[in-house]
């Protein structure tokens, strides 16, 4: 498949077949959607993405557990919480993700909104959105966290292709008729916004034609974003349920 308008009307198909409700429950955006109010969203969404790799499962029953450990209420939880509080996160634990890290982000969303206008304020500080993400690490831990907890954000000064990031922003971004993604924040343009690259939407993209670079790193998120800005300069990152959905079902027909 070479031709790029058979390339874009392929993903177009399999965008509407992906970007619809019944995508939710089994994804980790499925745990934001169990709150109403903006920060609770925004700070269920930003802590699940942060331990969005691995089993889907296994992260769903991380990212509930770590809503559980907040109270189901996880912005009263970050700005009020006492030591009392914090002592039943001990013993957290999701991959390399454990209660030191976890203790760690909590007490860097509480500067972030005490002290930062929040995380959609962090996130459209400059106009470029690529420049919001150079500083995300300097101002998220702009307070002592333990070293080894910086490794869990990630930093695209060093080629990181920011997959969990990006994921997260498409989240509090897009907003369309279907339900799936939030939309609460009005400051960042849908059209700014990058792929949420990971191997499996690499090589998907590779297999279609729309990235060339072997390494899934920055470069290539840029690369394969103005690939898709130039199918819709709009909203191209719609096309990240296309290019999951393809990899999911290893389908392309």
């Amino acid at each position: 498949m070479k031709n790029i308008e058979d390339i874009k009307e392929f993903l177009e198909q399999k965008t509407i077949e992906f970007n619809r409700s019944a995508f939710i429950p089994n994804d980790p955006i499925s745990i934001p959607h169990q709150f109403q109010i903006k920060e609770d969203i925004e700070i269920s969404a930003f802590l699940t993405a942060t331990i969005s790799w691995g089993n889907r499962v296994s992260i769903l029953k991380s990212a509930q557990n770590i809503m559980q450990l907040m109270d189901h209420a996880p912005f009263d939880f970050t700005i009020n919480h006492t030591d009392n509080d914090l002592k039943k996160i001990t013993g957290f634990v999701h991959r390399t993700f454990n209660a030191t890290d976890l203790l760690g982000f909590i007490a860097c969303l509480n500067n972030i909104y005490k002290n930062h206008g929040g995380l959609e304020s962090v996130f459209s500080q400059c106009k470029e959105l690529e420049l919001n993400l150079e500083q995300l690490p300097k101002v998220f831990f702009s307070i002592d966290v333990p070293e080894r907890s910086k490794k869990h954000l990630a930093n695209i000064c060093k080629g990181s292709a920011a997959k969990k990031i990006n994921m997260f922003l498409r989240w509090m971004v897009r907003k369309d008729d279907n339900g799936v993604d939030f939309g609460i924040w009005k400051s960042i343009k849908s059209s700014q916004l990058f792929l949420p690259l990971d191997v499996h939407s690499g090589r998907v993209a590779r297999e279609l034609g729309l990235l060339n670079r072997k390494q899934n790193d920055w470069k290539s998120v840029v690369e394969v974003t103005e690939k898709l800005r130039a199918f819709d300069k709009n909203d191209p990152i719609k096309y990240d349920y296309a290019l999951f959905g393809i990899s999911a079902i290893k389908s392309f027909t």
